[in-house]
């Protein structure tokens, strides 16, 4: 693994220094001689020099020009000057005076024969006036048509637009058929203006409450933290506003409101419930006098359920009954609380994998035997555990998306309907091309799968025509997703679900892929394909918690230290533009910048305002974008689709994302759109470069995580860089620092499944 810097252009802001020792591997592109670059730096002083050179010639130039009257005038005055100096002694004044008088005389006459020849129409103009002049002239002689003579210039190039800052929004609430009507819209404007609040927020807040919304409002003030982005202390200012001194902490719309408000700050983060101890302590914190009563008014009131799981202890007995007692001996109980929606549907996705496993047919099964006769190596076992499971796990990297793309082919050749779906648009690129045979027929995503765009259709039942499925990049499937693909599998249909277990998990609630492999309710096929390379070796160890010192003789790992923030952003841009592609052949666009953030000094927007001035420098005049410019696009929270800018007009901002054309209405491209040069890892997991630049600022040290670095180093296919500025906080967090724990129901609901199985 290399550690020294590449120096690629003259030493300038952030260039490491006193790093070229001779102990130190050979960096990236350290094939640039020192006299190179010390040419370099003459040459742009020579060149510097010419510059002023040819300026000052110019200046000169423009001077003469300007001054051919002055010089000629200035002559006769010269000789005047000096026939007064030559005789003084000699003419007496009177004749000095005749002398000058001559002079003047001449200098006269010569005026008048210049007025008397023919003067050209607005030789003595200029600026704007001679270009006007000139235009018109183009125009009456046909030389150029008047469209063009007069178009409007192009504007002066200006400074790039910083990445705009992203400042908190209301989320798109779940618009029913149709939009509020403009009455209502215009009622709740009149009550927000009334609270002191935003009004830009009625359209959200009328299709959130529905019909009688201001009503509702008024009544209710709390009832704004329906809105994404509104904060309790900010309900309760609105509140105070309406109400006055009705307003009070303990009111119990309040207590109600904010409860489910924590509720769904918790399903952000990832959580399907939360354990009561911790409810309780948040709504506490929140200024509610009694929490315990608010969390029952809001179960009373249907705004949310409460839950008693068993704890399973390892090597504790299972229950049974005491001799000589009634009941079962008391087993160790945790009470979560949790909002319906994701109740429901990890309840559903439980009662929908219990389907699976208990309604295999043997109606298909001599073309199963035949799909696993036709499946080799890896892919054998794993067709073998299809043939005769319902549901079946399968881990393994990027090299072990062989297996399932052999397992659909294979399948399909035996006459099975199956398909493939991804996370991403590029995760199914590179399935496809695994697949080779109709991939458009046979691999989709998950969203084009479950919206009806791709995929086999669903039979008169509403079920998918399938007889397998397999889902890649299943640890980013959250609960809701998951739920609606399994319900929408017929009696019969295996279901497989294949992913790598060390990546980050869904940016939505759940962990649907580690509680299955937890729950061990279904067979697991671990690939034991790893991936190739110093990548695959540096990555591999990640994995386990161990960062090695990678052999990496063709430059695919480099490390480039860095001392702060400035010094990181100038060294990220100065790798991808120029050392990756000079040094690895890899060209901007094929490479990515992954950072921890999106904020700080070396956060996403600071680099990705950087890059635009380096790589496509533009004013920003479509909302802080330019035609040409690297994008990533988030149709809905957790999925990010990587795209350009093509233009924009009156419908709103053009991009091509995945090489299908999308339009971004202009009050949506705030929200659902960034630059794209700089992701976060988050955004990049489910897709995959030539080229990666992973940057490490001292600021992100507390942010990092074991599966965080897995993902960020594991999204290079050819070369990686990291921008490093963490020091031993690198080590410590894929040592020490495991994912942050979600608290879900998955795994309890799959035991209580399968122990009711048998």
């Amino acid at each position: 693994m290399s550690t020294e810097p590449e120096t690629t252009e003259d030493t300038g802001p952030g260039t490491p220094e006193g790093l070229e020792t001779p102990e130190a591997p050979e960096a990236l592109g350290q094939e640039t001689a020192p006299e190179e670059s010390g040419g370099g730096r003459g040459a742009g002083v020579e060149k510097n020099a010419e510059v002023s050179g040819d300026a000052g010639a110019e200046d000169a130039e423009v001077s003469g020009d300007a001054g051919d009257g002055a010089v000629e005038s200035g002559d006769a005055a010269g000789g005047a000057a000096a026939a007064e100096g030559e005789g003084a002694s000699q003419l007496s004044e009177a004749e000095a005076e005749l002398a000058a008088q001559r002079v003047e005389r001449e200098r006269i006459e010569r005026r008048k024969a210049e007025k008397k020849g023919t003067v050209e129409s607005g030789a003595k103009l200029s600026g704007k006036a001679a270009d006007l002049l000139a235009a018109i002239r183009a125009v009456e002689s046909g030389e150029k048509p008047a469209a063009t003579v007069f178009a409007e210039p192009e504007p002066a190039p200006r400074r790039p637009a910083p990445e705009p800052v992203r400042r908190p929004q209301p989320a798109p609430a779940a618009l029913a058929p149709g939009a509020p009507a403009a009455e209502a819209v215009e009622a709740v404007r009149r009550v927000l203006g009334e609270g002191g609040a935003p009004e830009a927020l009625a359209p959200q807040v009328a299709a959130a409450l529905g019909e009688g919304a201001d009503t509702t409002l008024r009544e209710d003030p709390w009832q704004l933290l329906r809105i994404g982005g509104v904060r309790p202390e900010q309900a309760d200012g609105f509140a105070r506003a309406l109400l006055g001194a009705a307003c009070a902490p303990d009111d119990e719309r309040r207590v109600r409101a904010v409860t489910v408000w924590l509720l769904e700050q918790a399903a952000l983060a990832g959580h399907t419930a939360l354990e009561l101890p911790a409810l309780t302590a948040a709504l506490a914190q929140r200024g509610v006098p009694d929490p315990d009563a608010a969390v029952q008014d809001t179960i009373a009131e249907g705004e949310a359920l409460v839950f008693q799981d068993a704890l399973e202890e390892p090597g504790a007995p299972a229950p049974h009954e005491e001799d000589g007692e009634e009941g079962e001996a008391e087993r160790p109980v945790r009470v979560l609380v949790g909002l319906e929606r994701y109740a429901l549907a990890e309840e559903s996705l439980a009662d929908g994998l219990a389907r699976l496993v208990n309604s295999l047919s043997e109606e298909a099964a001599e073309r199963w035997e035949a799909a696993s006769a036709g499946a080799t190596g890896g892919a054998a076992e794993l067709a073998r555990a299809v043939a005769g499971h319902g549901l079946v796990l399968h881990t393994g990297a990027e090299a072990a998306r062989a297996e399932p793309a052999a397992l659909l082919g294979a399948a399909r050749a035996a006459g099975l309907r199956a398909f493939a779906v991804c996370h991403t648009p590029d995760g199914r690129r590179r399935l496809a091309a695994l697949v080779g045979e109709e991939p458009e027929a046979a691999v989709g995503t998950v969203a084009g799968l479950l919206s009806g765009a791709e995929g086999p259709g669903r039979d008169a039942d509403g079920a998918l025509d399938l007889d397998l499925l397999i889902v890649l990049d299943a640890p980013q499937l959250d609960v809701e997703s998951a739920a609606m693909l399994v319900e929408s599998l017929p009696d019969g249909a295996r279901l497989v679900l294949s992913g790598d277990p060390a990546v980050l998990w869904s940016a939505g609630p759940g962990r649907v892929f580690a509680d299955l492999l937890a729950a061990r309710a279904c067979p697991q096929i671990a690939s034991r394909t790893p991936d190739p390379g110093p990548l695959g070796e540096l990555v591999s160890g990640i994995g386990v918690g161990e960062l090695h010192q990678v052999e990496a003789p063709g430059k695919e790992i480099v490390i480039v230290p860095v001392r702060d923030a400035g010094e990181a952003v100038h060294r990220t841009v100065q790798l991808v533009a120029d050392s990756v592609p000079r040094a690895i052949g890899v060209p901007p666009e094929q490479t990515v910048v992954i950072t921890p953030g999106h904020g700080g000094a070396a956060g996403s927007r600071a680099l990705n305002s950087a890059l635009k001035e380096r790589l496509n420098p533009g004013p920003g005049r479509f909302g802080g974008f330019d035609p040409g410019d690297r994008i990533a696009y988030s149709p809905a929270p957790g999925r990010t689709v990587p795209g350009r800018v093509v233009n924009a007009d009156a419908d709103g901002l053009h991009l091509e994302c995945a090489g299908a054309p999308v339009v971004v209405p202009r009050e949506r491209v705030e929200q659902c759109v960034r630059h794209g040069w700089a992701l976060t890892a988050h955004q990049a997991v489910g897709g995959r470069w030539p080229a990666v630049v992973v940057v490490l600022p001292g600021d992100a040290a507390q942010t990092l995580s074991r599966p965080w670095v897995y993902t960020a180093f594991s999204r290079a296919e050819r070369h990686l860089s990291v921008v490093h500025g963490v020091e031993q906080a690198l080590p410590k967090a894929v040592a020490e620092i495991p994912a942050k724990a979600r608290t879900t129901r998955l795994q309890t609901l799959l035991r209580t499944q399968v122990a009711a199985a048998g």
